[in-house]
């Protein structure tokens, strides 16, 4: 059995493709998106790197950039 032979059978078991056709897949999808989110933002590398706290570092960056712009440019 080729490997594309054993992929269209896993998908043509998945439910509800009478119904709503490749729409089917959109749970799926919704469940990756959020597990992703939730690596970005709740898992850590070595407790130093996140996805939040390197956001929240480019935004205080930002705001003492225009803080500092505005002072030196008034």
């Amino acid at each position: 059995m080729r490997r594309s032979d054993l992929v269209t059978k896993i998908l043509d078991k998945w439910p509800g493709k009478n119904v709503f056709g490749i729409y089917r897949f959109m749970p799926l999808f919704f469940i990756m998106g959020a597990a992703l989110e939730y690596a970005m933002i709740s898992w850590d590398f070595k407790h130093k790197v996140n996805f939040y706290r390197t956001y929240k570092k480019r935004q205080v960056e930002k705001l003492a950039d225009e803080a500092l712009r505005n002072h030196y440019s008034a």
